[in-house]
């Protein structure tokens, strides 16, 4: 063990006392760390801040206030003309480069900041999990978290996490999303919170205080992103560290009960996030080094006369990228300065006489990073000092040329380093272990050499393995070394590579005995009715897959959907990549990553709610909807209908016990969602789950008459899952409809195409004739503009508008249709639609039935399993319906009908409409009746109880009403 054996080599733990003579490698770094002295070193340094301080890596200093201010810690106006700053990289020497942290506080607040800074913090996460990025959007009153400064341009914000962060910021945020499965590695024992600083409601009250904890002034105050317990900074520390998971525990499923392998799968797989809502390259990509990072086609803005602008590239991949940084500096800026402002554009806090500038020659620009430049290594060349004889550069040192404008910071060789091993999910007490790595060290000699010191030595050298994780703010990616990989070859070629990249490298002693590579890809879109061996074949064809390595285990032949087990992580990636560009007989493919839920570590009192949002529904809310159920539950339990449809998620819960559903779209998506489940029954362990709905569309019928109103309109989401918690269960009829044309097609008047029999669910409505015809040219619109359909009245306005042009048409639909009820034939009045109708709302909320008694017929209900059939007489007619003037014409009852079609005619089932040809209609019941959930009906509030207070205790967000 050569690293152990050299002399005067030590290794010391991090979290406690150095040893003397080593550098501290306890996260808690203090204000010394990168202290600097000398002309220009800039402000005086607060003296509060010790290194044994609370909070680590900050590097404050006092600072004359412009305009109002307010302290990150109490949220409380700053008074006076001073403030403590932290500017987290120190003195900017004159450089315009863009500061840090950013922290900014009180002096009398400085002995309880615990908060790390923001160039230490993303060392402190133990575990890193990548962020999902959504596309650039306006955040109102949101801040960063890595600046900390206010979203007032498009900003980005992660879409499990709710994150918010500026572009430029992206690569320098915390990898610390919420860990939402296992990973193979091991059970969590507990569940801790996970706290989010600031961009809390503006009303939100402590929960140890009861002090208001929320500011829409600067970033403070913490929250869990779990339980959504609120407390200061301050406070947090006194709460108990368990999660509890808060008021949606029941419906909430648990991490420990999903079990996830995806390797360098990205979160935004793992999650069925849309990568239409990544950003475009150089937009905030890793991959592509933007977020501030200037690239080809990108101007830089030219300076001042007595300053110079250099482009800086921190390693030979953003040479090859040509993406680099800006930085702008004064004419006579000594080379230390220009050095240290090149290291705080990349945000490198190590010592700068570790590094070099490295002119690059316009060979190198082109393309060939290898090719030879001056040097500045902390003296000066030749040419420096010559240029650097006079003026100022003669008494503060020599000055950075003029010429080349372009440069690279290189690491200078390096004899031995220190390095962090962190011992990933190894029940340890310490964060990282800290050891010195020479030129023999190897992996295999330093996992030698840590195991002693986390206690593990007598386990042996085969149970364990180094591992290089790369943590990427949007993919966390792990290689695992060698045993014979060179220690210090391998971090001077990462250095090489991109400086930026190293200090997002991190080395881990994991244990070896890793679960077997299992890998659950579901693919769709294949064509329906096919064998297990013929899905297989076909996909072998398409794809290439590998037989030993792939096996289909699952198949949904009426859905044309297979679900298959990889054993191998390249291989799935592959097939994933592949899947998403192969169509199949004109058909584009599904793919997606799912996850395995441990249904037996499922607590007795959780039922988890299973949630699909279709984002096209109405308003096209969905996409916020999404976000917010995502961070207010599992993010596994939330599927998007437009990735799948609902068949991923009912396969993903199909051994649960006993779980609910919510379905956030119109009607039909309502009617899609309870078809696929009545194809899905006999396969789940819960086969009749209760299903909630939160209307996005525009009628939103059946969400009427369960109480969930006309229609979403921006409601605290954490206000609906409660209210779908405490809903009611009810029964609803399921209706069958047999669509065959073929009968009536085959004499000599066939005036149409016969077509092949299908069948069609029903739980609402189903119309015929004019109706139908309104809501045909509707959907027509909207496919023809759907960016115009954003809003309900706008939809609205475009059914009146279609309405309007149909008042002088005359059709005689009672002419051309005969309609039997129970097998008896009934004579039909002058009519231009006939609807058949299983709820008490039509058309946006009308009662097409009408309260008034008959004796003819039994009073409706929805689980009565009975249809009422109703008439209209035209477009006024219908208009009169819904504003209530007039009710239908009341035609018949029953429960099996059977319509004859003498001549093609609309026909809308749930507001999904279409032309139907020539033939029959049978209409019966379909099976089991469907168990839905109710809203509750609201209790009246009790004198004295508290608006921003809710039943839990917890301090409700806003627009929170419970």
């Amino acid at each position: 063990m050569a690293a152990a054996a050299e002399p005067g080599a030590r290794a010391w733990l991090g979290g406690g006392s150095p040893l003397p003579g080593s550098p501290t490698s306890s996260p808690d770094l203090g204000a010394g760390s990168r202290s600097r002295s000398g002309p220009g070193s800039g402000p005086e340094r607060a003296g509060a801040r010790s290194p044994g301080s609370a909070a680590p890596g900050h590097s404050f200093r006092k600072v004359t206030l412009t305009k109002p201010t307010f302290c990150h810690l109490c949220s409380d106006f700053i008074w006076g003309l001073a403030g403590i700053l932290c500017d987290g990289q120190g003195p900017t020497h004159g450089a315009l480069i863009p500061v840090v942290c950013n922290f900014m506080s009180h002096e009398k607040c400085l002995k309880h900041v615990k908060t790390p800074c923001t160039s230490v913090a993303p060392s402190l996460v133990r575990v890193p999990v990548a962020h999902c990025f959504g596309p650039r959007g306006h955040y109102k009153r949101k801040f960063c978290a890595v600046c900390r400064k206010g979203l007032e341009a498009p900003g980005l914000r992660c879409e499990v996490c709710e994150l918010h962060v500026h572009p430029d910021c992206v690569p320098f945020a915390c990898s610390d999303c919420r860990q939402c499965h296992q990973d193979g590695h091991r059970d969590h024992d507990a569940h801790l919170h996970h706290w989010r600083e600031g961009n809390l409601p503006s009303g939100a009250r402590c929960e140890l205080c009861r002090k208001t904890c929320g500011s829409s002034d600067v970033l403070a105050g913490v929250r869990c992103e779990w339980c959504g317990v609120q407390a200061h900074s301050v406070c947090s520390a006194a709460l108990a560290p368990e999660c509890t998971f808060g008021r949606l525990r029941t419906m909430l499923l648990p991490p420990a009960c999903v079990r996830l392998l995806s390797r360098n799968f990205s979160k935004m797989h793992c999650f069925r996030i849309s990568e239409s809502a990544a950003p475009e390259p150089g937009e905030g990509d890793d991959s592509m080094d933007g977020s501030g990072l200037a690239g080809p086609g990108r101007e830089v803005v030219a300076p001042e006369s007595s300053k110079q602008t250099l482009k800086v590239f921190d390693g030979n991949d953003a040479v090859q990228r040509n993406h680099f940084r800006a930085i702008t500096v004064p004419r006579l800026a000594r080379s230390q300065e220009v050095l240290e402002a090149a290291l705080r554009a990349y945000y490198i806090t190590e010592d700068p006489q570790g590094f070099q500038l490295q002119a690059l020659p316009p060979a190198a620009q082109a393309g060939d990073p290898g090719a030879p430049g001056k040097v500045w290594s902390g003296g000066a060349t030749e040419e420096e000092e010559e240029e650097g004889s006079s003026g100022q550069g003669a008494r503060d040192g020599p000055c950075i040329p003029r010429a080349p404008e372009a440069w690279i910071i290189r690491a200078l060789p390096r004899a031995r380093e220190v390095l962090k091993i962190y011992p990933a999910w190894l029940k340890v007490g310490v964060a990282y272990v800290s050891i010195h790595v020479t030129p023999q060290s190897t992996a295999r000699t330093v996992v030698l050499e840590v195991l002693p010191l986390l206690g593990r030595q007598a386990e042996g050298l085969e149970s364990f393995q180094l591992v290089e994780v790369l943590m990427g703010s949007r993919q966390v990616q792990r290689t695992v070394l060698a045993d014979e990989e060179p220690l210090l070859g391998r971090l001077c070629e990462i250095r090489q590579t991109s400086l930026r990249q190293m200090s997002q490298t991190r080395f881990y002693v994991a244990e070896s005995r890793v679960a077997a590579p299992r890998v659950s890809l579901f693919v769709g879109g294949l064509p329906p009715g096919l064998s297990p061996q013929e899905y297989s074949r076909l996909l072998d064809e398409a794809v290439a897959s590998k037989a030993g390595l792939v096996s289909v285990s699952h198949v949904y032949s009426a859905q044309g959907a297979v679900v298959l087990d990889v054993a191998c992580f390249a291989e799935a990636e592959r097939l994933y990549m592949l899947v998403r560009d192969t169509a199949v007989q004109g058909r584009p493919l599904t793919a997606l990553v799912l996850p395995e839920v441990l249904h037996t570590k499922l607590p007795p009192d959780c039922h988890p709610l299973l949630v699909f949002v279709n984002p096209r529904s109405g308003g096209l809310k969905g996409r916020d909807l999404l976000c917010s159920f995502r961070k207010l539950l599992n993010p596994h339990q939330v599927f998007e209908l437009t990735h799948g449809g609902p068949l991923p998620g009912f396969h993903v819960f199909s051994q649960v016990p006993c779980f609910r559903v919510l379905v956030c779209g119109g009607d039909g998506t309502v009617g899609w969602v309870l078809g696929a489940l009545e194809d899905m029954r006999h396969r789940l362990a819960c086969p009749e789950p209760a299903v909630a709905i939160l209307p996005l569309g525009t009628g939103n019928d059946l969400g009427r008459v369960l109480r969930w109103g006309a229609g979403y309109s921006g409601e605290d989401p954490f206000s609906v899952l409660v209210s779908v918690d405490e809903a009611d269960a009810v029964l609803v009829d399921r209706w069958t409809i047999l669509l065959d044309a073929h009968e009536a097609c085959g004499g000599e008047s066939s005036l149409a195409e016969a077509e092949p029999p299908k069948i069609v669910q029903m739980s609402n409505y189903c119309g015929i004739g004019i109706d139908a015809e309104l809501s045909l040219d509707f959907h027509q619109a909207r496919e023809e503009e759907p960016g115009k359909f954003t809003s309900r009245l706008h939809n609205k306005g475009v059914y009146v508008r279609v309405g309007l042009q149909k008042l002088s048409h005359s059709r005689g639909l009672h002419r051309a249709l005969r309609l039997q009820v129970e097998q008896r034939e009934v004579e039909l009045p002058s009519i231009e639609g006939l609807i058949f109708i299983n709820i008490a709302s039509w058309g946006s909320g009308a009662d097409l039935w009408g309260s008034d008694s008959d004796s003819r017929f039994e009073k409706p209900r929805m689980d009565d399993g009975l249809l009422e059939v109703v008439g209209v007489t035209g477009v006024v007619h219908m208009g009169q319906v819904q504003g209530g003037l007039r009710s239908g014409i009341r035609i018949a009852q029953g429960s099996y009908f059977r319509v004859t079609l003498l001549k093609a005619t609309p026909v809308q089932v749930d507001g999904e409409p279409w032309v139907q040809a020539p033939g029959h209609m049978i209409i019966s019941a379909a099976g089991p009746k469907v168990h839905m959930l109710r809203k509750a009906k609201q209790k009246p509030r009790k004198a004295g109880t508290p608006k921003d207070v809710r039943a839990d205790g917890v301090p409700a967000p806003e627009g929170d009403s419970k």
